[in-house]
């Protein structure tokens, strides 16, 4: 089964062409990493398929449902999440609350900034039960901005998670991490359910080449390559690009 389709993408601002007819086919259960420099259109492309940003041309399909025009809140309830470049979320709020909010926003009711978010015991074991999971179960009562950028990572990624999502995008969830904190990233990727459709923008060509199962290279709003691990370093375009040739 297709997860997810895009079909010859474009996206303008102004007239600069962030992202030029861009085509993918993606399966389900499928973990696909974008590469490409910085402003090659990556994170513009997930913009227009989370909805945050309406492409000027194209199509997108997420499981057989045109989902093209429809609102963030809409493609969430088909099943996509995603995470951003920039940590998004409340830094006064404590770990728990932060993921009793997700839950709440997953099971359609809104965010509860009145009164206390942990006044349903189901959803409070549940937050909990999330939480340990993803190995932040220490960290609940912790205030977020208190959390190091490591963690805070950790927990956007949960929150994603919080919705059991079918699609899930990831945004370079391994930038600016020691080695230590990318491999506590690497591991939660790993220990998602098989049957979760992944993509994710990556910097770190050695993570990329660790979770991949197929690699879509971008350029100046393109696509230029895409293939498995092996076709990717043998290709001599993609190599010109990460070594300045171009």
């Amino acid at each position: 089964m297709t997860a997810l389709t895009v079909e010859d993408v474009s996206k303008n601002f102004g007239g600069v062409a962030a992202l030029s007819g861009v085509s993918l086919t993606i399966a389900q259960g499928e973990r696909r990493v974008l590469l490409g420099p910085n402003g090659a259109g990556k994170t513009t492309l997930f913009h227009t398929i989370s909805g945050n940003v309406a492409p000027s041309a194209g199509r997108i399909v997420l499981f057989d449902t045109d989902i093209t025009r429809l609102r963030p809140d809409r493609r969430a309830r088909l099943g996509l999440a995603r995470t951003f470049q920039i940590t998004n979320l409340f830094p006064r709020l404590t770990v728990l609350d932060s993921v009793l909010l997700a839950l709440d926003g997953a099971a359609g009711r809104g965010m509860r900034f009145l009164g206390s978010p942990a006044g349903d015991r189901d959803m409070d074991a549940q937050a909990h039960r999330l939480l340990e999971r993803w190995g932040l179960a220490e960290a609940a009562p912790r205030i977020v901005r208190t959390l190091s950028y490591g963690e805070q990572r950790q927990l956007e990624i949960a929150l994603a998670l919080a919705g059991e999502p079918r699609l899930l995008l990831l945004d370079e969830p391994t930038a600016g991490l020691s080695p230590a904190e990318t491999r506590r990233v690497v591991a939660m990727v790993h220990e998602l359910p098989r049957d979760m459709t992944i993509v994710m923008i990556e910097h770190d060509m050695d993570v990329a080449f660790e979770l991949a199962d197929r690699i879509a290279v971008m350029h100046q709003g393109r696509l230029i390559a895409e293939g498995d691990q092996a076709a990717i370093r043998a290709n001599q375009h993609v190599t010109d690009i990460y070594l300045g040739a171009e």
